[in-house]
């Protein structure tokens, strides 16, 4: 089928403002990964652009021989794996439950959770509430306040909503079939793109995290990853500061940017792997919400 001036012209366009996306994602990506085994005066002086200069690897050599990395990675994952469950568990439940339209006030039950997404108490009073379930400096504290998102759920419910239809659930009931039954063995195969989604979000969100561990963890034993590097970090500069000698002051602070790169790559690479194994649904997750039901 022969093409006509106008979609060529559109297709031009199109392929031009994707590749020009790439590249302002890409860049900022090798180039963090560039600098980070890069002689760090190469990289204050402007040196490194895109590939690296000087190959060095003292900045990794620092980060993996410090024995908290390694405790941050395992807690982390501790952190990510039980924490994603209980998310995704709970959001499922919830947006099934206020999907279904024999669910007797549900609109009053989507009221109170939209509430919740507006106005909240605060660090204190959420602090307090820790500390009186007894939860405080333990890895509950770092899954269960934030045990469901409001907008996760609403995409959920929404997924439920525009795609199982109810003659499905009466089919079902026909057969013998309970709401328990229904929702393991019909709605959950059928819900894979919106799983899919809901474990790279909550995931990333939970990989992430270090606030809560700020405020609820005590013993640096129990830190997660991105605390531990910040720690790190501000220890190599309190360091280079306490250094009178000028040479080793700016070894210090150089072999500081190294860090800083290196971190980047140590806490970012496990998220960036998950991402292809999980592309695929990833498109049609996001379309999930756009849908009104």
């Amino acid at each position: 089928m022969k093409r006509s001036w106008t979609d060529l012209g559109f297709d031009v366009v199109n392929l031009t403002l994707l590749t020009l996306l790439l590249l302002l994602v890409a860049y900022p990506l090798l180039f963090i990964l560039s600098a980070s085994i890069s002689n760090p005066v190469a990289v204050s002086n402007g040196q490194v652009w895109l590939w690296p200069k000087e190959i060095t690897w003292r900045g990794y050599e620092k980060i993996l021989t410090d024995r908290s990395i390694w405790l941050g990675y395992r807690n982390t994952l501790l952190y990510t794996g039980l924490g994603t469950t209980i998310n995704v568990v709970v959001t499922l439940l919830c947006g099934y439950a206020l999907s279904r339209r024999d669910l007797v006030g549900r609109n009053l039950f989507m009221l109170f959770f939209v509430f919740t997404m507006f106005f909240s108490g605060g660090i204190i009073p959420l602090f307090l509430v820790v500390k009186q379930l007894g939860i405080l400096n333990s890895v509950w504290a770092m899954v269960l306040p934030n045990a469901m998102s409001v907008i996760n759920m609403i995409i959920a419910r929404t997924f439920f909503s525009t795609t199982i239809p109810n003659e499905l659930l009466e089919a079902a009931q026909l057969d013998g079939c309970s709401n328990t039954q229904f929702f393991l063995r019909i709605v959950l195969p059928l819900s894979a793109p919106l799983v899919a989604i809901m474990v790279l979000l909550y995931a990333v969100d939970h990989w992430n995290a270090y606030f809560h561990g700020l405020i609820f963890l005590t013993q640096e034993e129990k830190f997660p990853l991105q605390l531990v590097l910040r720690n790190i970090l501000i220890s190599n500069q309190l360091q280079a500061d306490m250094v009178v000698d000028v040479n080793l002051i700016s070894e210090r602070q150089l072999l500081g940017e190294s860090i800083k790169y290196g971190v980047i790559v140590v806490s970012s690479l496990p998220i960036l792997l998950l991402y292809p194994f999980l592309q695929r649904y990833f498109v049609k997750g996001i379309m999930i919400g756009s849908i009104k039901s």
